[in-house]
């Protein structure tokens, strides 16, 4: 489906009563070129028939949440999924039947689900990423400029914070950085990850990359990348300051899907940056 410039793209969000789901509502609401026709919630939630906009305090905006997304996808151009991995399976079945695009900020898909993803790709465009803010992906564009620079000269450091409950270590974003940075190189970043250090380690492998994560407070996101040659050091940070941002850029994702042809994108090819 092609848009004008002026058109409205009509947006559908999956998970729309969850903490990143009424940020989307919000971005969609923000974002001039874009309208909110359907709000998905699992079947059984109490929010079910509530108005999207009274839901986030801006008002009754006519989209009610509803647990029936096939029925919602008749008037919607691109469906936002952060949701779970068996769910975005179902989902990104029922775009491609209905020729629907999609933005997906699930993780954790297992291969068979990545496949199915890739298969769904073939009939609609599909943008996939890990991290949907604009500043991350711009860093991973540098940090794979520098590493690729510097080759194995500058030892490589990756320091990660987040808050305290946060269940997981290290952050997806830092395994993208890492990653980023080993692929430049020439590196399969399973073979020259160190998580952390303890005791007598001995001296620092040639070639490896080192990952670190502190939690503590409220921090949102701060992703570090340190590139550390004999006499001079680059650092690539990124600060997460509000998460609005990761759902501004989702939005973004979403205007510029509906005008590509039917593929797997990333973020990075939303910015620009291949």
């Amino acid at each position: 489906m092609t848009h004008s410039d002026s058109a409205t793209i009509n947006v559908g969000i999956i998970g729309a009563g969850g903490r990143m789901g009424r940020m989307l509502i919000e971005a969609v609401d923000h974002n001039p070129r874009t309208t909110l026709t359907a709000a998905i919630e699992r079947s059984g939630s109490s929010l079910i028939g509530v108005d999207a906009g009274e839901l986030i305090g801006l008002g009754k905006n006519g989209v009610a949440l509803s647990d029936d997304l096939e029925a919602q996808l008749r008037n919607t151009d691109v469906l936002i999924d952060f949701s779970l991995p068996d769910s975005t399976e179902k989902n990104v079945q029922l775009c491609a039947q209905h020729k629907v695009a999609m933005v997906i900020g699930t993780t954790g898909l297992s291969e068979a689900q990545e496949q199915a993803l890739n298969d769904a790709s073939k009939q609609v465009p599909i943008v996939y990423a890990g991290n949907y803010s604009t500043g991350v992906n711009v860093s991973l564009k540098l940090i794979e400029m520098a590493a690729k620079a510097f080759g194995d000269t500058a030892d490589i450091e990756v320091v990660e914070s987040h808050h305290k409950h946060k269940v997981d270590a290290p952050s997806g974003t830092a395994f993208m950085m890492a990653n980023a940075a080993a692929t430049a190189r020439g590196q399969d970043l399973k073979q020259v990850a160190i998580y952390g250090r303890e005791g007598h380690t001995g001296e620092r492998k040639p070639g490896s990359i080192g990952i670190h994560a502190i939690r503590g407070g409220e921090i949102i996101g701060d992703h570090s990348v340190m590139l550390i040659a004999d006499g001079e050091m680059v650092e690539i940070k990124h600060h997460a300051r509000e998460r609005m941002t990761f759902a501004a850029g989702a939005v973004r994702a979403a205007v510029w899907a509906v005008e590509q042809s039917a593929a797997r994108y990333d973020m990075q090819d939303v910015l620009g940056l291949k």
